[in-house]
C-alpha cells in the first residue's frame, strides 16, 4: 500500500498530506464536485443579485432616498468584495473544508433579516450579512474547482463562472416575478435557495477533507524558469487592469444597456429587456469556452484575443442600428467575457502560493471596483448622455494592449 507523501500544493502555503495525486490527476476532473460547485455559485449570485433588484420596493417602502440606497450598496460590497482578499489570506494559511457551507449560513440569515426589516439600520445589517457569505464563498470555492480540475485549471474555472454568470442573470427576473408581486416578505423564500446551498456545500466539503491536511507552514520557494518577483507583481497589476476593463465594460452593459435601447431607438422596456438578456446569455456562454480555449492554447493568447478583439465591435456598436446593435452585443459578450476564466487561472499559477488570497483580490476587489465605475459611468450619464457613455466605454478594450507585459509562464505551470 502506498505511503501519504509531503508534498507542496500549490493552493496553499503549508506543506500537505495528499494520497495518491497521480492517480487522481489520470481520473481527469471530479465532474461531480464540479457540477455541485457550479451550481452553488449560481445559487450565490442568485441571491448576491437579490440585493439590488430588491431596491424599488425598499424605497418605496421606507421612503429612502438615493444617498441611503448607497450606503446599502456600500454596505454589501464592503463585506461581500473587500472582505475576500482577507478570507482567501486566512484559508491559504489554514485550509478550512466547512467554511463555505458556514458562510452560507450568513447569507441564509441575512435574507430571513431582509425580509422582516423594518428599520434602515437592520437593512444595512441583513445586507452586510449576505455580502459575508459571498465573501466566503469564493476564494474556498476557487480552491476546491482547482482541486476537481484533474489538471483542466481553465475547464475548472470556467464550469464554476458558468454557474455564477447565470445566477446573476436569473436574480433579477426572479426579484420581478416574486418579490415584486409579493413585497418585501417574500425575500424569505429565497432562504430555502441558501438552505439548499448549505446541504451542497457541506457535502463538497466532507470531500473537500480529506484532500488537505495543513501542516506547519513553510516558506514558499521560487520555481525553476519562473518569472521574477518584480515581473509577478507588475503582471498581477496588469491582470487587475485587464479584468477590470473588461468587467466595466460588461456593467456599462448590464446596467445601462436598456436605457441605452429606449433612449435611442424607442423601444419598450419588455423588448429592452430581451436584448439585455440576450447578451446576457452570449456572456455566459463565452465564459465558459474562455477556459478551455486557454487550456489549449495558452492563457495569455487568449487575453489578447478576448480583450483587442472584442474592440472592433465595441467601436461599432455605438454607430449601430437596433438590430445590429443586438448581433454586436451577442459577439462582444462571446469575445470579451471569455477572458475572465483565463486572467483568473493566470493569475493563480503565477502566485500559487497564496492561491486563496489572489482568487479573493481577483473576485473581490476587480469587480467591486468595476461595480464603482458602473456607477461613475451613471454620474457621467447624468451630465451627458447614455449614447455619449457608449462611446467612451467603446475604447476600454484597448486597455487590452497591456497584455503585452505578461510573462510567458514554464509550460509545466500550464
Amino acid at each position: 500500500m502506498n505511503k501519504p507523501v509531503v508534498v507542496h500544493a500549490e493552493t496553499l502555503t503549508e506543506p500537505v498530506v495528499v494520497s495518491d495525486v497521480a492517480p487522481a490527476k489520470a481520473a481527469g476532473p471530479a465532474y461531480a464536485v464540479l457540477a455541485g460547485i457550479s451550481f452553488s455559485h449560481f445559487l450565490n449570485d442568485t441571491m448576491q443579485s437579490l440585493i439590488a433588484s430588491v431596491y424599488p420596493i425598499l424605497k418605496d417602502t421606507y421612503a429612502l432616498d438615493f444617498a441611503q440606497i448607497g450606503m446599502i450598496t456600500l454596505a454589501f460590497q464592503f463585506t461581500a468584495s473587500l472582505l475576500q482578499p482577507v478570507v482567501g489570506h486566512y484559508t491559504d494559511k489554514k485550509a478550512q473544508p466547512y467554511s463555505l457551507s458556514i458562510g452560507m449560513a450568513s447569507t441564509f440569515f441575512g435574507l430571513l433579516l431582509l425580509s422582516v426589516a423594518q428599520r434602515y439600520l437592520v437593512i444595512l445589517v441583513a445586507a452586510a450579512l449576505v455580502g459575508l457569505g459571498s465573501a466566503v464563498f469564493h476564494p474556498e470555492s476557487a480552491r476546491i474547482a482547482r482541486l476537481a480540475s484533474g489538471g483542466r485549471y481553465g475547464f475548472a474555472q470556467s464550469v464554476f463562472q458558468l454557474g455564477g454568470s447565470f445566477g446573476t442573470s436569473m436574480g433579477p427576473v426572479l426579484a420581478a416575478l416574486i418579490v415584486v408581486p409579493f413585497g418585501q416578505g417574500s425575500i424569505a423564500w429565497f432562504s430555502s435557495i441558501a438552505f439548499l446551498a448549505i446541504l451542497i456545500l457541506w457535502r463538497i466539503g466532507r470531500w473537500y477533507a480529506p484532500q488537505i491536511t495543513a501542516r506547519k507552514a513553510a516558506p514558499a520557494h521560487a520555481q525553476p524558469g519562473g518569472p521574477s518577483r518584480r515581473r509577478v507583481a507588475v503582471a498581477l497589476l496588469v491582470l487587475v487592469a485587464l479584468l477590470f476593463s473588461k468587467q466595466l465594460y460588461v456593467s456599462s452593459l448590464s446596467s445601462y444597456y436598456i436605457f441605452y435601447l429606449i433612449d435611442r431607438f424607442g423601444v419598450s422596456t419588455q423588448a429592452a429587456q430581451i436584448y439585455l438578456f440576450v447578451f446576457l446569455a452570449a456572456n455566459a456562454v463565452g465564459a465558459f469556452f474562455g477556459g478551455p480555449l486557454g487550456d489549449r492554447f495558452g492563457r495569455k493568447i487568449v487575453i489578447w484575443i478576448s480583450i483587442l478583439g472584442a474592440l472592433p465591435f465595441t467601436l461599432a456598436l455605438p454607430h449601430a442600428g437596433l438590430y445590429a446593435s443586438a448581433v454586436l452585443s451577442v459577439i462582444i459578450g462571446l469575445i470579451i467575457s471569455s477572458t475572465t476564466s483565463s486572467i483568473i487561472v493566470f493569475a493563480q499559477e503565477l502566485v500559487p502560493h497564496r492561491f486563496g488570497m489572489i482568487s479573493g483580490v481577483f473576485f473581490g476587489v476587480a469587480f467591486g471596483i468595476g461595480g464603482l465605475g458602473a456607477a461613475v459611468l451613471g454620474k457621467l450619464a447624468d451630465h451627458t448622455s447614455i449614447a455619449f457613455v457608449y462611446q467612451v466605454c467603446a475604447y476600454l478594450p484597448a486597455i487590452g494592449l497591456l497584455a503585452v507585459f505578461l510573462p510567458r509562464l514554464p509550460q509545466h505551470r500550464r
